[in-house]
Formats: C-alpha cells, structure tokens, sequence
C-alpha cells in the first residue's frame, strides 16, 4: 500500500468532480439521452483514462509530452474535436429554441456516446500531463515505482468510475426536468459554450 495513498485520493477526488470537458460532455448527452447515454459516454471518458494510465505506467506518457510535434498535434486535434461537439449542441439548442414543442434529437446509440467519450479523453492533452505529474509526486522515496504508479493509476481509474456512475444516476433522477424542451435547449446552449470555449483553451494550450 503506498505510503502517500490518503492524500493521492483527496487530490484525486478533488480533480475528478471539477467541471471539465468530461463533464459538459457526460452532461450534454445526459439531457439529450438520458442516464443511459451519460453513463456511456462516461465509460468512454473512463476507457480513455485507463489508457493513459496503462501508458504512464509503461513510461508512454513521457515519450509524448518530449515530443513536441506529437503533443501539438494531439492538443490541436483535441480542442478542434470539443468545439465540434459545442457547435453541434449549438445547433441542437437553436432548433430545440425554434420550435419548443418539437422533440430534439438525442443520443439513441450507446455507440456514439461511448465513443464520443472516449475520443474526448484520448485527444486531450491534459489527461496526459496530469498522469505524468500528478503520480510521480506520491511515488514514496524506497517504494518500487512501477507497482507503485500502476497501483495509483488504478485508484485514479476506480475514483473516476464511481464518480461518474454517481453523475449519471444524478442525470437520470433529474430526466422529467431535463426533458422539457426549453430547459434540455438552455442546457444544450450552456454546454455547447463550454465546450467550444474548451477548445479554443486547449488548442491555446501551451
């Protein structure tokens, strides 16, 4: 058991419930599918953080924060991918906004959630240098750092699961709101801002 466990899990804890790309996403589906659909896309935001924490553990992650060319390409990719989904709840809100009483596409296929989770994850740049500075600092002096950081990196994964298994039932509880036209457009339109604001902030990311 690491020696420096309880304060790895209040800073991750922190960090899992700040509002993020994750979340607006989770969210923005969640109002369009249902708890159902926020619980995919949050299993794909899951998959992808297990990837980057199987590729810190296997030292991967340093190899791509070194490459300048790789990072830039990975961080350009990531922010045009999250103004995308802004723009597109954008529209969606601006139709829901036109005609209240007209039923707004959703999120019907498990599929598209969870890949939409997933690629937010993968393409997001600061997944990857949270893992290869976060973990290292609560690698004790004398522990072996590779069970040590798989250990952590697991935690790390374990947290964001039950979190957003949490997040998603909070969704569903709150689905006779989030139907109404006016309020699933409102929400549509904050989110959509959001996550084309995050975009603009990781393409910016330096």
């Amino acid at each position: 058991m690491p020696r420096e466990l309880l304060p790895f899990l209040a800073v991750v804890a922190a960090l899992t419930i700040t509002p993020g790309p994750d979340m607006a996403l989770v969210l923005r589906n969640g109002v369009r599918g249902g708890s159902s659909a926020a619980w995919w896309t949050a299993l794909g935001c899951c998959t992808g953080i297990a990837c980057y924490a199987a590729a810190t553990t296997a030292g991967l992650s340093a190899l791509l924060i070194a490459s300048h060319a790789a990072f830039t390409t990975l961080r350009l990719v990531g922010g045009i991918y999250l103004a995308y989904l802004g723009a597109t709840a954008l529209w969606h809100a601006r139709k829901s906004l036109a005609a209240a009483t007209v039923e707004a596409p959703g999120v019907t296929s498990r599929r598209t959630a969870y890949r939409q989770g997933l690629v937010t994850n993968l393409l997001n740049p600061k997944i990857a240098l949270l893992f290869l500075t976060l973990i290292p600092q609560f690698v004790a002096t004398g522990e072996p750092a590779f069970r040590t950081t798989g250990f952590l990196a697991g935690t790390f994964l374990v947290i964001a699961v039950v979190w957003w298994r949490v997040f998603s039932c909070a969704v569903g509880a709150l689905g006779h709101v989030l139907a109404r036209p006016r309020v699933r457009a409102w929400l549509e339109r904050v989110t959509g801002c959001v996550l084309v604001g995050l975009g603009v902030r990781v393409v910016l990311l330096r």
